[in-house]
């Protein structure tokens, strides 16, 4: 049954009708909904042509309308019960006149305890948003706001309007509690870190983390030993996994900024509401739900030290704005805050995403990314850098060996050829998490094979040098066999895995070279 109908769904036939001519006429083709207000006595329809097509008794209007009420509000209140979010509707008063389940279990209020009181009640008066949806006519649209000290919710409100007045408002409330406890406790755990590794005072130095010896990655860590030194912006660029906050953190440890604060922000990892206030904090009623007193920001954390925006590609048109402030004016604004507050941190930025294209879409601010683009550091991908995965496969069996309390297993060195012929797409992270996958799923002092291996991991690859039966000179095969026994740590069988050719082969040619 439809929640609305045609007036001539439910008239009688003219020939029944023993009224006047003169009662009150209506189209034949108007909506129940748009009679403004109910006639007192019976109405009759007519046609385009003014001709009267029939007629409806008072009481028969009356019924109707009571049982399209009855229908609406039960769909109305279905509606309530079925969807997974918060919902509360209000009078223009603000006398709460419904209060779903989820509302009871948001707030530990039921149905009973609020309906018919008035919602300021319940919630300080300046973390109600309907109030103000109500009062400007204006709805929003996913604003972050903490209604209760302990609840943090994204909302969505719309004032409802009968013939254009204001009758009441509605609020949709998503719980975001979990997320941003999540982000505080992510950020407070990785300030703890970065603060036990200052008071930690060993023979490590700031490059110790990254590991590699490869040309392609000494080129990178040459250019971060002389943008280091400086105060220019630094914009590290690189595919996910290939370790650019180690390279961030290198920059900063080894910079006259050193002693002061390394603060670190995933700006795909937070919520869209969430990034502005996360970043430069907020005034006391910023904001429907502002905690009193404010609260400081990400800035403030970092104030004399670094801040690194991984994942600026991330980063939203409105927020980018503001860091162009803190860039061109070394100030930012706290949100609902009038008064400028003076910064003095380094920015460095990083990303896995073309900017330029993003440019280029309109998605990133061309201004910004020539900010931030001062010095550009390219962090290679593992595939570009083969030649460090067996130093890299070495640390990790030793890191996760410690972490399970186990002995450092034997690699076999089948598993070491697949390693350096696989093309690594999760780079330095996926390494990682495959040693760890074998450590766990291998037993005590059994050697990893490649049975160990996930199936869809290694497909037979081409060897990366030619066998021995090509026409080149010994010369040539020689500096083919020292490259491939410095790839492999000195592994024989990996290296003449590499090469094509077999262990007994590569020994006799060694024997040679001598």
């Amino acid at each position: 049954m439809s929640l609305d109908m045609a007036l001539a769904s439910f008239a009688l036939p003219l020939e029944d009708y023993k009224g006047s001519e003169t009662m009150e006429r209506y189209s034949q083709h108007m909506l129940l909904s748009e009679i403004t207000s109910l006639p007192n006595e019976d109405i009759v329809l007519e046609d385009e042509n003014g001709l009267l097509v029939g007629w409806i008794p008072y009481r028969k209007l009356v019924n109707e309308v009571w049982k399209q009420w009855k229908l609406t509000l039960t769909h109305y209140n279905t509606l309530l019960q079925s969807v997974d979010d918060a919902i509360t509707v209000v009078d223009t008063k603000g006398f709460i006149q419904s209060w779903n389940h989820k509302a009871e279990e948001m707030y530990g209020l039921t149905s009973e305890d609020v309906k018919g009181k008035l919602i300021t009640s319940f919630f300080e008066t300046e973390s109600v948003v309907l109030m103000s949806t109500i009062n400007e006519r204006k709805g929003v649209i996913k604003k972050y706001n903490q209604p209760k000290p302990d609840v943090h919710v994204l909302i969505n409100t719309s004032p409802i309007l009968i013939d254009d007045n204001v009758v009441g408002g509605i609020s949709v409330e998503r719980n975001i509690t979990d997320i941003v406890k999540l982000n505080d406790e992510l950020s407070s755990t990785a300030a703890s870190l970065h603060e036990l590794e200052r008071n930690v005072h060993n023979e490590q130095t700031p490059f110790s983390k990254i590991k590699g010896r490869s040309p392609v990655l000494q080129e990178a860590l040459y250019l971060v030993s002389k943008v280091s030194k400086t105060e220019a912006t630094v914009l590290i660029t690189g595919e996910s996994g290939v370790g650019k906050e180690l390279f961030a953190e290198a920059i900063h440890k080894t910079s006259p900024r050193s002693e002061a604060p390394f603060v670190a922000i995933n700006c795909g990892a937070i919520p869209t509401a969430l990034i502005e206030s996360d970043l430069f904090g907020y005034e006391q009623g910023a904001f429907t739900g502002a905690v009193k007193g404010g609260k400081k920001g990400k800035f403030d954390a970092a104030l004399g030290g670094t801040i690194f925006l991984d994942e600026i590609g991330e980063m939203p048109l409105e927020v980018q704005v503001k860091l162009l402030r803190v860039l061109q004016e070394k100030q930012f604004y706290r949100v609902g805050g009038a008064d400028p507050i003076p910064t003095d941190v380094r920015i460095i930025a990083a990303t896995h995403r073309d900017l330029e294209k993003m440019i280029e879409e309109g998605s990133f601010r061309e201004d910004l990314f020539y900010r931030l683009n001062v010095i550009s550091i390219s962090v290679p991908p593992l595939r570009e850098r083969k030649e460090d995965i067996p130093e890299l496969v070495q640390l990790f069996l030793q890191e996760f060996s410690i972490k399970y309390k186990i002995p450092i297993p034997e690699l076999d060195p089948e598993v070491m050829y697949m390693f350096l012929q696989h093309p690594w797409q999760g780079n330095v992270r996926q390494l990682r998490n495959m040693i760890e996958r074998l450590i766990i799923l291998a037993d005590e002092n059994e050697r990893i094979e490649p049975k160990h291996l996930p199936n869809n991991f290694v497909k037979q690859p081409t060897p990366i040098v030619e066998t021995i039966e090509s026409n080149h000179s010994n010369l040539d095969l020689d500096d083919k066999i020292r490259n491939a026994l410095k790839l492999t740590y000195g592994n024989k069988t990996a290296a003449a895995k590499l090469l094509g050719i077999s262990r007994a082969t590569l020994y006799n040619r060694m024997k040679s070279m001598r």
